[in-house]
């Protein structure tokens, strides 16, 4: 696997170096929010709400248009405000297109991967004492995934650039993963 990730990413940054753009590569850090919901079909309970999270992503540039590369976040859940909670950590390969329109760049792509859902449900009791909770359930659950997503990126000057970005989880693996429309703001630095 080491090997395989090794020969990936060696790969990328020669196709990088042929990138008819004079910026190589990017990545940034984005704070994201958005409104999920999913039932966990094991306990007849529907899991929904506000989230809010962060993470980056690194891209190397291809061509004109062909961003390759790598993301990860961190997603979090409230659940029935007594210290419930589904926290999800997720990353993979990304590839997408973009396109230059002066200071805009419209983008649309596709992240491949995984990660891990955390479940904790407490249906009586709160986070708030030393008292062990009679009613509590805790789960665990690695998943695969295909993150679809839409973005513009706005020049501010050529190294930075302002990002907003649309996505929607789809889980390939895992029944108790709310799922959702994100919206992430952030920055991108550019070389």
């Amino acid at each position: 696997m080491k090997k395989t990730t090794l020969i990936i990413l060696l790969t990328i940054m020669t196709l990088s170096g042929f990138a008819q753009e004079k910026q190589l590569f990017d990545g940034g850090m984005m704070l994201h929010a958005g409104y999920l919901n999913g039932n966990v079909e094991a306990l007849d309970y529907n899991a929904k709400g506000m989230t809010y999270g962060i993470g980056g992503v690194l891209r190397f540039h291809i061509g004109s248009h062909l961003r390759v590369g790598g993301e990860g976040y961190v997603s979090n859940l409230g659940q029935m405000d007594n210290g419930s909670y589904v926290r999800m950590g997720w990353g993979g390969l990304v590839a997408d297109g973009c396109w230059r329109l002066g200071r805009w760049m419209p983008y649309a792509g596709l992240c491949v991967g995984g990660g891990r859902a955390s479940t904790l449900l407490m249906f009586a009791g709160d986070d708030k004492d030393w008292v062990a909770e009679p009613n509590a359930v805790l789960h665990n659950e690695m998943f695969m995934l295909i993150n679809p997503y839409i973005g513009v990126e706005y020049s501010l000057t050529d190294a930075v650039h302002l990002t907003l970005k649309a996505d929607r989880l789809t889980p390939l693996t895992g029944e108790a993963i709310p799922t959702g429309v994100r919206l992430y703001l952030g920055f991108i630095f550019a070389h």
